[in-house]
């Protein structure tokens, strides 16, 4: 049997099992990949400004020299690997723009430089770009992609341009058809063999990482590598491929059952891999395996250094081991430069048939996300019933104590090993800017009297969790209360929704519309998909998806499935109200079964209590009510035992946020 794990879904199937709770908490193991970070992942720290005009001067004297003769750099947010995460030393985006975000394009010319982002960073990126910047707010009306700023008649850029890019920072088929578009005016593609970012940032830019890699016992993993790649040959056979080369870092990491740290919150390490008919190739720094990893592979699966990566596939072209009729099948992230070194007319591009086999959970990985959900609950409670007696108490907390608080209490679970992202604490107007984090060093504080959001999530070796919960430790206002509850109201209509087997995240429209037919002043974005309705004064839309795939102790993000239980209401410097939950995707029984193709439901595992305190009750239905009951009966069965005779205080709170309504 097989499952898809999601916070959210896309073609998914699967059946969930019951499972009996077994309390357990131990000290912090002795191995982590990492607690804190001061870097700018996911909710970056730190909002200030960086002057970012000698850098735009080094690399214009760049573009205009004979070797790169370029009127345009493109500078995208991703790694060669296409990390949404990338580490530090690849952040080329980020050191030429100083804006941090995870999402985001610069387009910088001769005269000129612009940051395209999406909806999430609008604030942050206003905060953080300088004088030199123009911040192109994508999917406003009348703003184009980066892409079609490149290949449309705009007046920031003439006909008949080179544009430069680093092959291996863009993906294969984006290529292809920005190339295609630049051609009715007559502009060019040229990529590069060195990336002049690179040679601007020079001694300043950091090493990358080659931290050890480690083992993930199959009682976590629930398969055997083995298995998997057995599973990726019969992928192959499907399109004839004679090797497939597999270059994203977590589908490595799942293929092999190995974990690292290369990368801040996302426990991969730099690598790549080659699947053949009969051979896996793992290419990475030798000196992050140990005797454990290589006995681990055995025989099955041989080592290469990491750089030999493009001259083996390059070898495999020269050779002809490799050709149109047997061809190397590559996912439809692969980055340019792989596809150049293979050859167009030897490859294949299609969907990752690793990706796919990852994101539908194992029966073991299953229980593991609701195992772990528990745990993490435990320490959502200590830490929201402990942030509640300190403000009660009179004490002061910023932001960032708090974020470093809940920390501390993941710390102590079973099975820790580190943040899935840099957890978003924001307080009152900061709690609007979607992906904010605090800077340890200049950061609101806590108050009773604002609306408090937590974002945030855990690395676990059987799980991995991201939860959001909004909470006002003080007395409402009618207005927060009236977006509060229609924000949980949107949660409980996806929470509960049944739906046909292979419904994608664009059908499900109609709960966006549901939402706002309730009467929130907002619109709910999907990925792709937005609508936009008259702005009020009260908020704005909300600017991100409704949900997104998680990894199983990997990435936190995860496609392909991208619709989930997150809703959000944003009233810019004012406030911010986001609930979000992870799900298990499971077959429902329905007395009819239309078109024989079965149901489909959620199972919700984030176990944290939601704030009754601040619902309007009267705009709640009978079936709203019973939701919340049900939901918070639920919590308390499975969290509570962990507290009883532990955290007396915490168990007490608990206790509270879980009562009947």
């Amino acid at each position: 049997m097989s499952f898809r794990w999601s916070a959210g879904f896309r073609r998914a199937h699967g059946i969930v099992h019951r499972y009996r709770l077994t309390p357990r908490l131990s000290n912090l193991p002795d191995t982590r990949f990492r607690l804190a970070s001061t870097a700018t992942n996911m909710g970056a720290i730190g909002m200030h400004t960086v002057d970012t005009t000698e850098r735009l001067a080094r690399l214009r004297e760049l573009m205009r020299k004979p070797e790169f003769n370029v009127k345009v750099v493109v500078v995208p947010s991703e790694d060669e690997h296409f990390s949404e995460y990338p580490a530090e030393a690849d952040k080329r985006r980020g050191f030429i723009s100083g804006f941090n975000g995870s999402a985001g394009c610069a387009v910088v010319t001769l005269k000129d430089a612009f940051l395209f982002t999406d909806g999430r960073y609008f604030l942050q990126a206003e905060k953080q770009l300088d004088k030199n910047w123009t911040l192109m707010k994508q999917g406003l009306p009348e703003v184009p992609t980066w892409q079609e700023f490149l290949s449309k008649p705009l007046k920031h850029l003439e006909e008949g341009v080179r544009i430069g890019i680093d092959p291996t920072l863009i993906v294969a088929s984006e290529a292809q058809s920005l190339k295609k578009s630049l051609d009715p005016r007559n502009s060019e593609l040229i990529t590069f063999s060195k990336n002049p970012i690179d040679i601007v940032w020079a001694s300043e830019r950091p090493s990358r990482p080659k931290n050890k890699v480690f083992v993930l016992d199959v009682k976590y993993a629930g398969e055997p590598f083995s298995s998997k790649l057995d599973r990726i040959r019969v992928e192959m056979a499907k399109k004839n491929a004679s090797a497939t080369a597999v270059t994203l870092l977590d589908e490595v990491a799942w293929l092999f059952n190995l974990r690292g740290s290369d990368i801040e919150f996302n426990p991969v390490f730099f690598a790549y891999a080659v699947v053949t008919r009969d051979s896996a190739v793992l290419f990475i720094d030798e000196t992050q395996i140990d005797e454990s990893v290589k006995a681990h592979l055995g025989q099955e699966v041989s080592i290469q250094p990491y750089r030999a990566f493009l001259p083996y596939l390059k070898g495999l072209a020269v050779d002809s081991l490799v050709k149109k009729e047997e061809p190397v099948l590559l996912g439809d992230k692969t980055n340019l430069a792989v596809v150049e070194v293979l050859g167009e007319e030897n490859v294949v591009l299609a969907p990752s048939p690793v990706a796919i086999l990852k994101a539908i959970k194992n029966v073991t990985e299953i229980e593991g996300f609701r195992q772990c959900h528990i745990r993490d609950g435990v320490a959502l409670a200590r830490y929201f019933s402990w942030l509640e007696r300190q403000l009660n108490s009179g004490n002061q907390v910023d932001e960032y104590q708090g974020a470093e608080q809940l920390a501390k209490f993941r710390s102590k679970l079973d099975d820790f090993k580190g943040l899935s992202f840099t957890s978003i604490s924001s307080a009152g107007p900061n709690a609007a800017i979607i992906h904010y984090s605090p800077d340890p060093k200049d950061c609101a504080m806590i108050t009773k009297d604002q609306i408090y959001l937590c974002d945030s999530g855990g690395q676990y070796l059987d799980g991995t969790t991201d939860v959001t919960r909004t909470w006002h430790f003080g007395t409402p206002s009618d207005e927060e209360k009236r977006a509060f509850t229609r924000v949980l109201q949107g949660h409980i209509a996806i929470d509960t929704a049944v739906f046909p087997s292979g419904t994608t995240g664009a059908r499900f429209l109609n709960i966006c519309d549901f939402i706002i037919d309730m009467g929130l002043d907002c619109d709910v974005c999907f990925p792709r998909i937005y609508h936009f309705r008259a702005e009020t004064a009260l908020a704005r839309w909300a600017r991100h998806g409704t949900g997104h795939g998680v990894g199983h102790f990997l990435n936190v993000h995860e496609g392909p499935q991208g619709i989930g239980t997150r809703i959000g209401y944003y009233s810019d410097g004012k406030w911010g109200i986001r609930i979000e939950d992870v799900v298990i995707v499971r077959e429902v029984k329905t007395e009819e079964n239309f078109g024989g193709n079965g149901y489909l439901g959620f199972e919700h595992v984030t176990m944290c209590p939601i704030q009754t305190s601040l619902v309007d009750l009267t705009l709640l239905s009978a079936n709203e009510r019973a939701w919340l009951n049900a939901y918070h009966e639920e919590v308390f069965q499975k969290i509570s035992p962990y507290l009883t005779g532990t955290d007396e205080l915490a168990l007490d709170w608990l206790r509270r946020m879980c009562a009947q309504i």
